[in-house]
């Protein structure tokens, strides 16, 4: 199996990846799951989820994973595709490989130049909008 494009294992203090410590659980490339997911943990999905989602932590949607159904979670970070509701408790990064088709919800945004977004945005009174070009993918 190649690497996912998203480095979770390089700590350079910048990205929502930086903290996170783990993954447990993890939908690898080329795996179709239908159903649910929720729990605590944080979760990455390099395959294709159709299903709803509910996590306590962090979810990752690498940039061969796609999602269709809702997605709620603590932090999101979504390099694939996603059609559905995305609700992101307290950040949502978007990263430039991202397709996304439906509602986005967050307290604070990120999006990188070359992003992909159908539909509406809906954050807090207290929320931040960031614009970035991913220095990570081109050094």
């Amino acid at each position: 199996m190649r690497e996912p494009k998203i480095n979770v294992g390089q700590r350079k203090g910048r990205r929502t990846l930086d903290a996170v410590e783990g993954f447990a659980t993890s939908i690898g490339e080329g795996t179709k799951i239908s159903g649910n997911l929720g729990g605590k943990g944080h979760s990455i999905v390099l395959g294709e989820v159709k299903g709803d989602c509910d996590l306590e932590g962090t979810l990752v949607i690498g940039e061969s994973g796609r999602w269709v159904g809702n997605v709620k979670a603590k932090t999101i970070v979504i390099a694939g595709v996603v059609e559905g509701e995305v609700f992101a408790q307290e950040k949502l990064e978007i990263l430039s490989t991202a397709r996304i088709k439906g509602t986005i919800k967050a307290r604070s945004l990120a999006i990188a130049e070359g992003a992909v977004h159908q539909g509406e945005v809906s954050m807090s009174s207290h929320n931040e909008i960031t614009h970035f070009k991913d220095q990570r993918e081109h050094p």
